[in-house]
């Protein structure tokens, strides 16, 4: 789990109006964001795709190509 320890902005009124993250927690939640967003990328391509290729292929191919 993450964990963050946000400060908040108030308003006149004990309002919160924003809240303040350090630049790690923000770096981290950052992260984690995008990390989720890949995941849903690839769980969308899984549930789309129709024809998958083994890896040993893939990695045949990278390697004939000179990119890995």
């Amino acid at each position: 789990m993450l964990k963050i320890n946000p400060q908040y902005l108030v308003n006149d009124k004990g309002e919160k109006t924003a809240a303040l993250l350090s630049i790690k927690e923000f770096q981290l939640l950052m992260q984690r964001l995008e990390d989720l967003e890949d995941i849903l990328e690839m769980d969308a391509a899984v549930e789309t795709e129709t024809e998958f290729r083994d890896y040993q292929d893939i990695q045949a191919d990278l390697i004939k190509e000179g990119n890995l």
